[in-house]
């Protein structure tokens, strides 16, 4: 028996070295540089350690910004394009025919480049001095004052970076759900039919619990796909986040790292570290959720 544990152990080696050297290391690296006061990445000296970097960002109004950013992109986008996502897969799933044409369709944005998209949906909303942009041609027809989405108001900037994110994370999530529906057993709704059940309650009481381990790991992955948000943002708003009141947390480390305001790796490390800190306690409460709302089978 210990010779089978330890051929085992052998086995997981290279996966808990490589983990190691890139996963568990640069943690604790970040999370060292945090409590490092005055760090210079030239001469690797600092003066001090405390919590100065913490309360440093903490107070810095850019950075506030760019968690009230974050928050408003993660609580608008990963509902709303989870539950767009299960309507049009419910749809695509009573169409078995061309299920797996509307399937490819709806996946080609998912492998486009995110910049090449952003620039895209930049042109799309951006008013100029010589064109008001397709989308405010459009709201021009039902009497509606151009806006400028990508430099005027706050609100439009931000009602653009929900709505393309959406739309980029829509494709997976279609795909996963289809084939989570496509899993389902039909006896369970040919009981139900039998029984009378009516379509909403047989959409609730059996299609819900099937994929809910699916739709769990969506939102999960959306979380924290949300909370990454950077490259997205500049597509559509340009390197100058602070300026444009459009930062995130990631594109804040970015910042402290390589940007105009760059050169200080103890501010990052601490945004990193409060970042890391927001994600794991919103995984460990989905989890905990899940036990009771997800049905696994047995």
């Amino acid at each position: 028996m210990e010779s089978k544990s330890a051929k085992g152990w052998l086995y997981l080696l290279p996966a808990i070295l490589f983990l190691g050297a890139f996963l568990v290391y640069p943690l604790i690296d970040v999370f060292v540089y945090s409590f490092e006061e005055g760090y210079n990445s030239a001469s690797q000296t600092f003066f001090g350690t405390g919590l100065y970097n913490y309360s440093y960002i903490l107070h810095d109004p850019y950075f506030l910004q760019a968690v009230r950013n974050t928050f408003i992109l993660v609580i608008v986008t990963v509902p709303l394009s989870t539950l767009i996502a299960l309507g049009i897969s419910y749809g695509l799933s009573s169409i078995k025919a061309l299920r797996e044409l509307y399937q490819t369709v709806f996946f080609l944005p998912y492998v486009t480049n995110t910049l090449a998209v952003g620039l895209v949906f930049m042109i799309l909303f951006q008013k100029t001095a010589y064109t008001d942009g397709l989308v405010n041609l459009v709201l021009g027809l039902f009497g509606i004052t151009p806006v400028d989405f990508i430099t005027g108001p706050y609100w439009a900037k931000m009602f653009v970076l929900c709505f393309y994110t959406v739309w980029v994370v829509l494709p997976f999530k279609i795909l996963i759900l289809t084939s989570a529906l496509a899993s389902v057993s039909e006896d369970y709704y040919n009981a139900a039919r039998i029984d009378g059940t009516r379509p909403f309650r047989i959409f609730r009481k059996i299609t819900l619990p099937m994929i809910s381990p699916m739709l769990f790991y969506l939102i999960i992955t959306g979380f924290i796909g949300a909370f990454k948000a950077y490259s997205d943002v500049v597509a559509l708003f340009g390197t100058n986040l602070n300026a444009a009141e459009m930062n995130t947390i990631v594109g804040y480390v970015y910042d402290m790292l390589y940007g105009d305001s760059g050169g200080y790796p103890s501010y990052a490390s601490a945004a990193a570290i409060v970042l890391f800190a927001i994600v794991l306690t919103i995984t460990c409460i989905n989890l905990l959720i899940s036990k009771k709302h997800v049905y696994y089978g047995r």
